[in-house]
């Protein structure tokens, strides 16, 4: 049995104002990688994803997916006591993490500069839709919204139809995701000045920061080019985008070096001479043409997995579009841990993803935990502040403290 080893982050602790994805994604990867992240969740029933998800017992599979690995304080900040139990655990805290709307953890009397007079090492994210700074900053707002103002839903759906929405929260985690990398190159930095700082990260600028060729030619020919929705196809390179084949789709992703390639796994190496696609431009223009053929020979195949043997053989871009369940069942998936099983007391065994990047010393870990609302109250109390037992009774008694019924009190 490998011998227990320190993880990354292990001596660092967060703490974590956050709820729903963005914030909670940040936290739940600095958990994971060893920190200790004490969550604070607010009456009557911390984070409102407690009750999203698969639910059983008040655990819920959606809280479980996004908080694993954090400890759990329930308490009232709207009792002035709770305020003075956070502020007094302040200067034992490298990291805090917020995603209210911009003004509202100033409000709360957490700010940064607050933080920053009580601890000047201290590293503080505030996680929000458009951004600390500038006219929109009054606004609330989530995923869509970010995504919206920076110029990606436009281009999301059919040329002839209107925008489309996305089923999936890939600003929320990618945020998420960038300001984990942020509070670390932070920490990176405080080791050598000692100095903390303040991280301004939102959706919007995630979104915007996802525009991988247009900005610059939009800049440089104004009212002249614009990106436009494309649907399956991709508007800029061809062949590129989504076939249909037999009982199914198929992805290609053919650059202008690729085409060859294409070409000798379908076996038509004369297309190489065809006019209409002796250039991308060319082949870009007549893109309607060119699906028509790559789709009747995909067509000829039983079904897109057997298709795809020449594509794989020639080494041409090109991935079955599966659906949710098929991608967790691949047994790449499951080798690479981007799919891990893990087991909850209450919700049996299930699977969640796994960390977005591999370490060659550090073990991806599958005993994961998520504590009910609560459940840590105690344990954060007296390790971070020395409170006695009576104390924390008395905190209980006020109101101040709150957990989940199911728990028992262990106080006298």
């Amino acid at each position: 049995m490998m011998a227990e080893r320190p993880q990354m982050m292990q001596g660092y602790r967060v703490l974590d104002f956050t709820h729903f994805v963005a914030g909670p994604t940040c936290t739940r990867i600095m958990a994971e990688m060893g920190a200790e992240v004490i969550k604070v969740e607010r009456p009557p029933g911390g984070d409102r994803v407690r009750g999203l998800g698969l639910v059983k017992d008040r655990q819920s599979t959606y809280y479980i997916q996004h908080n694993h690995s954090k400890l759990s304080l329930g308490i009232d900040l709207n009792k002035p006591r709770a305020k003075e139990i956070l502020s007094a655990m302040i200067p034992k805290i490298d990291v805090v993490v917020e995603n209210f709307a911009p003004g509202v953890i100033a409000a709360m009397g957490f700010g940064y500069e607050r933080l920053h007079e009580l601890n000047p090492r201290v590293i503080m994210c505030s996680i929000s839709a458009v951004g600390q700074s500038g006219p929109l900053s009054y606004k609330p707002g989530y995923d869509y919204i970010g995504q919206a103002y920076a110029g990606i839903t436009d281009l999301i759906g059919e040329p002839d139809r209107s925008p489309a929405s996305i089923t999936i929260a890939i600003g929320d985690v990618s945020t998420g995701v960038a300001a984990a990398m942020a509070v670390g190159f932070a920490l990176l930095n405080r080791e050598r000045t000692g100095q903390g700082q303040f991280i301004d990260a939102s959706i919007l600028d995630t979104y915007f920061h996802m525009h991988e060729l247009s900005v610059p030619i939009v800049s440089l020919r104004p009212g002249r080019w614009a990106p436009k929705r494309s649907g399956a196809m991709h508007q800029t390179s061809a062949p590129q985008g989504i076939f249909k084949g037999t009982g199914g789709y198929i992805y290609l992703a053919v650059l202008p070096n690729e085409w060859p390639r294409l070409l000798r796994a379908m076996n038509m190496t004369e297309l190489a001479e065809d006019e209409r696609f002796k250039t991308d431009r060319n082949r870009l223009k007549n893109n309607l043409a060119l699906r028509d053929i790559i789709e009747g020979w995909l067509g000829s195949f039983a079904s897109v997995e057997e298709s795809m043997a020449p594509l794989d053989r020639e080494r041409v871009p090109c991935a079955p579009v599966l659906t949710v369940a098929e991608s967790m069942n691949h047994p790449h998936m499951r080798e690479r841990g981007t799919v891990r099983r893990i087991h909850d007391g209450k919700l049996g065994d299930f699977d969640i993803p796994g960390m977005p990047v591999k370490f060659s010393d550090w073990p991806a870990r599958t005993d994961l935990k998520a504590a009910l609302l609560g459940e840590d109250n105690e344990r954060v109390l007296k390790e971070v502040l020395e409170m006695s037992d009576r104390d924390i009774a008395g905190l209980y008694s006020e109101q101040v403290l709150i957990r989940d019924s199911s728990l028992e009190a262990s106080l006298e």
